[in-house]
């Protein structure tokens, strides 16, 4: 009976613990957006058909990465294998992004590589990675790039490109996009090029916390399970956007 009663005290504990999760991160729609709003972005909609129980809450990037690191949290949800070294990934992303240049619509500037951003006034998130060669650029030349955070820092630096205050802003296009829509500055703002080819995003756990291997674990059988019966495409069409496979 002893056995036995471990034994099923295993199974359910297993089950519980693959079945929960906490999910720090800062605002970043079509990606994920303020909880509870409708629709509340693709990545949580992977989450909560993921697991049963998803405690989503929003704080700064740079705060939510360490809170989880530190294993106070489970995982961050858009992150970028650079954005959080050491984490624990699924082998399978949860999307793509590529991260874009804007400026405003009479600004006749165009991109021309990392090189070019250094006669600019550049808007940045903090902790954010973008791509090694601007990532370097952001640690020695602060006199370039003007790193904002807090929950509202993407929302700070659209208005700040449109008043002026900076003249470039580096972003996720589809991310990027939503929010100068979502301000009524279409039109105002436009896209002048890419950093990067289309990368993988990922839900990233704790690498502090023993449950995070089972997590993506079950991450991975899931986002397989949607994208085999074409729920991923029905989650995907709601923000405009298509299965990246």
């Amino acid at each position: 009976m002893r056995i036995l009663f471990v034994m099923m005290l295993t199974i359910c504990c297993h089950s519980a613990f693959a079945q929960s999760v906490s999910i720090r991160t800062d605002e970043w729609f079509p990606m994920n957006g303020k909880p509870g709003q409708k629709p509340e972005g693709f990545l949580i909609d992977f989450a909560k058909r993921t697991f049963d129980s998803v405690d989503y809450k929003l704080m700064s990037w740079q705060r939510a990465v360490e809170e989880v690191r530190q294993g106070n949290f489970d995982c961050v949800v858009g992150a970028f294998k650079e954005d959080a070294p050491g984490f624990v990934f699924p082998e399978e992303s949860w999307g793509v992004n590529q991260t874009a240049v804007y400026v405003r619509s009479s600004d006749t500037w165009q991109y021309d590589g990392p090189s070019s951003l250094l006669d600019r006034k550049v808007g940045i998130i903090k902790g954010y990675s973008y791509e090694d060669e601007i990532d370097a650029l952001v640690k020695t030349r602060k006199d370039v790039f003007k790193a904002l955070s807090g929950v509202d820092a993407l929302d700070k630096n659209v208005k700040k490109l449109a008043a002026g205050r900076i003249d470039t802003l580096i972003e996720s296009e589809p991310v990027a996009n939503a929010k100068i829509l979502q301000l009524g500055l279409q039109g105002k703002i436009k896209l002048v090029g890419h950093t990067n080819l289309p990368q993988p995003m990922y839900i990233a756990c704790s690498p502090a916390k023993a449950k995070s291997k089972e997590l993506v674990k079950r991450v991975d059988e899931v986002i397989r399970e949607l994208r085999a019966n074409g729920e991923i495409e029905k989650i995907m069409s709601q923000y405009g956007l298509s299965d990246w496979k």
